[in-house]
């Protein structure tokens, strides 16, 4: 009977502690950017303005899921800074942007409401990236409002249905009354223990950025709303694909497709690949040995894919087989130096028998 009453009390008390929790996590992460109204409700972005010298077009950075605008602004800000303006937005229901709707569940309404954020700012076209997710948008923005998009930078980006479907969890999560519990009760305590190993698998093969998790303020998705916000993304993402999917042909937009082929998320044979056959004007730039973020770990790749894509005369397939032998050439060092350290610290051999 005792142990009853202890676990009434532990649920009861939970919801408060997921309040505070979500308090603190505020706190430590609050807006960056402004907010502005995009019909009755308002978008968050960090717009950073043309500088004087710009030599790029304007860019739009569009986050995956479970993220937000720290996350693309992380990986491009101090490289592209001085070269461009620079739009990075907090997807509806994502980061301290508002939600605006049961319609922004939906990969073409966000598409739309971007594309509304840009004209606020000011920006009559742009280069729009998208990374996973983010690319779902952002295709969703060259068949919607092909006039704004200058050019598509898709990173490993989910774009064909796949097999399988999405975790229970997201179902779970998305159901009335369970998944509102479930928010309340568990996400937020039991997501700060498992983030961590949840960022090494989307990075893998490669390690983790130091401080990734705090710098890219990744504990904002576990509050309850945008945790519910984004598992409904993550459900309706199929449907939507299925019914895009044969739209493609029509996307006239230039655009470079960048993914890698350790990618265990999404898969770049299924999704890439099968989009750079479907697109006239996409060329397909696959990555050995690298995961889900080429963003962070080839950022200086996914510049000059931005060069190109503004009209400077680049070959990305060039650069590429350079990046891939400087990887190759850093690992083989690592691997050596590893292999020199170890054997200055063991022990010599002991001889059979005495001398």
């Amino acid at each position: 009977m005792a142990l009853f009453w202890v676990s009434i009390l532990v649920i009861s008390a939970l919801p408060g502690f997921t309040w505070l929790l979500t308090r603190g996590v505020e706190r430590r992460f609050p807006a960056n950017g402004d907010l502005t109204d995009v019909g009755g409700y308002r978008l968050h972005a960090l717009h950073i303005k043309r500088p004087e010298n710009a030599d790029l077009p304007p860019i739009v950075f569009i986050h995956g899921a479970s993220g937000n605008l720290r996350d693309q602004s992380g990986a491009f800000l101090s490289s592209l800074e001085g070269r461009a303006e620079m739009l990075f937005v907090d997807r509806p229901g994502h980061g301290w942007s508002e939600r605006g709707g049961p319609h922004n569940a939906y990969p073409d309404a966000q598409a739309r409401a971007i594309a509304t954020l840009m004209e606020r700012k000011g920006i009559a076209d742009a280069i729009v990236v998208g990374h996973s997710f983010g690319g779902v948008i952002a295709a969703a923005m060259a068949l919607e409002r092909p006039e704004q998009v200058r050019g598509l930078l898709l990173l490993a980006s989910p774009t064909h249905p796949w097999q399988g479907g999405v975790d229970l969890y997201y179902r779970l999560v998305t159901m009335p009354v369970i998944g509102r519990l479930f928010c309340q009760l568990l996400v937020m305590p039991l997501g700060l223990l498992l983030a961590g190993p949840a960022v090494k698998r989307v990075f893998a093969p490669d390690l983790c950025v130091d401080d990734y998790e705090e710098e890219t303020a990744i504990p904002l998705v576990l509050r309850p709303r945008q945790f519910q916000a984004n598992a409904r993304d993550v459900v309706n993402l199929f449907d939507h694909i299925v019914v895009t999917a044969p739209k493609y042909r029509a996307i006239k937009t230039p655009a470079v497709i960048l993914s890698g082929l350790e990618d265990t998320v999404v898969s770049p044979i299924q999704h890439s690949v099968a989009l750079a056959e479907d697109m006239d004007n996409a060329e397909l730039v696959l990555l050995e040995g690298v995961g889900h973020k080429p963003d962070y770990v080839a950022t200086g790749l996914c510049t000059a894919a931005l060069e190109k894509l503004s009209g400077a005369k680049v070959d990305l397939q060039a650069l590429k087989h350079a990046y891939q032998r400087n990887r190759a050439a850093h690992r083989r060092d690592k691997a050596a130096d590893f292999a020199s350290d170890k054997a200055a610290t063991q022990m010599p051999d002991m001889p059979s028998e005495p001398i």
